[in-house]
């Protein structure tokens, strides 16, 4: 019999992240947004619950639980601001996770404390300006030169990059040829402040603004043979493998923002009042709230079942791409629905849904198009 129902642990922790974003993260994001400010106090306090540290065992620094925990946390997050959640769901999936999935023991011992505790951030540079969904077009390159390695090239649209609490940036480079003429990528960890390696400045986003997002540059940058993440030439598979993992995380953002949709859309109906009598009362606004519902609730479910099949570890990767794919475009219909309930407020960016709207869109894009998504689960059902 399947039981969906949260244990007694992870309610509580869902609890106290809830609790946090509504009085701690609400009151005080907007300005951040509006400022296009990184929130860096506000992530420190993440780290000091332990956070950062959810999927990860304890002689890491880590709390001790799962993957599973990490999108619960998530989900609560993004009810109420998405850049939060995305600075979190980055820094662990993406900056924290192909150090503790490849790396070696001495990498762990180095890096993963600070991560974990939310001291430091890592990043994930991956995406190139003329790469976008094409990661294994990669240009940047990396040559073994004695003991060290020496990179060249550039990133873009690489969340954590350039806050203050940014430590690393796992950098995948050209480091070869393989036997068949294709490309040999590596994964590589450049440390911050790394002579020619430069961060831009932060891009004028449409939404996620209180989130960090830079473009990287690295110029002869040079680092130790040793920050070498995982086998050479197995970095195209090793962050294949991370995407699936993160794909389940950005599904249970996209569920937290749909949520948020409906928790603002509800609130609203039932203080806004026209020709006499509360909007929520008209069967129109009853019905665009309800199938605001019908969304998040579906959606949630197929990340829970994604996230089962990897925490039994079995395949996941249809489902992981099922669960982005549904949730992002539900977040994107329910951000839609959410700002018509509102009305002319709902342009506005003082209120939730204003930011919801701007931020849902990304969710489409990031961590694999909506397109990707429907070509992996297309070839998993044997099409194409």
């Amino acid at each position: 019999m399947l039981d969906y129902r949260l244990d007694e642990e992870t309610e509580a922790l869902r609890t106290v992240v809830r609790e946090f974003a509504v009085e701690v993260i609400a009151p005080q994001i907007g300005g951040f947004y509006e400022r296009d400010e990184f929130p860096t106090d506000i992530v420190r306090q993440m780290g000091e619950l332990g956070l950062f540290g959810l999927p990860f065992p304890e002689e890491y620094g880590g709390s001790g639980g799962d993957y599973f925990t990490l999108c619960v946390a998530l989900e609560e997050l993004a009810r109420v601001d998405s850049s939060v959640a995305i600075t979190l769901e980055a820094g662990v999936s993406l900056g924290a996770m192909p150090i503790f999935r490849f790396g070696t023991e001495e990498q762990k011992q180095r890096w993963l404390p600070r991560l974990c505790a939310g001291e430091a951030l890592g990043a994930f540079g991956l995406t190139e300006a003329g790469g976008g969904s094409d990661a294994g077009a990669t240009r940047t390159t990396a040559r073994l030169d004695g003991d060290q390695w020496v990179v060249n090239g550039s990133k873009a649209f690489i969340t954590n990059s350039g806050t203050d609490l940014t430590d690393l940036v796992i950098v995948t480079a050209v480091t070869g040829t393989k036997p068949d003429g294709g490309k040999e990528i590596s994964a590589i960890i450049v440390p911050s402040g790394t002579p020619g390696f430069t961060v831009g400045k932060r891009y004028a986003k449409v939404g996620w603004n209180a989130s960090d997002t830079r473009e990287l540059a690295f110029d002869d940058v040079r680092v130790p043979a040793a920050n070498l993440v995982g086998e050479r030439g197995r970095g195209y598979a090793q962050f294949l493998s991370i995407l699936d993992e993160g794909r389940i995380a950005i599904s249970a953002l996209a569920v937290g923002l749909a949520q948020g949709c409906v928790d603002e859309s509800v609130k609203y109906a039932g203080e806004r009042e026209a020709f006499g009598q509360p909007i929520g009362r008209n069967q129109a606004v009853q019905f665009m709230i309800a199938d605001m519902e019908v969304r998040a609730s579906t959606a949630r479910l197929a990340y829970y079942r994604a996230a089962e099949k990897m925490l039994r570890g079995e395949p996941f990767k249809r489902e992981a791409s099922i669960a982005k794919l549904y949730s992002s475009e539900m977040a994107m219909e329910n951000a839609r629905y959410a700002a018509q309930v509102h009305g002319g407020y709902g342009f506005m960016t003082e209120f939730p849904v204003g930011r919801f709207y701007r931020d849902a869109k990304i969710l489409e894009i990031g961590e694999g198009t909506s397109e990707v998504q429907r070509m992996l689960i297309a070839r998993s059902l044997g099409v194409g």
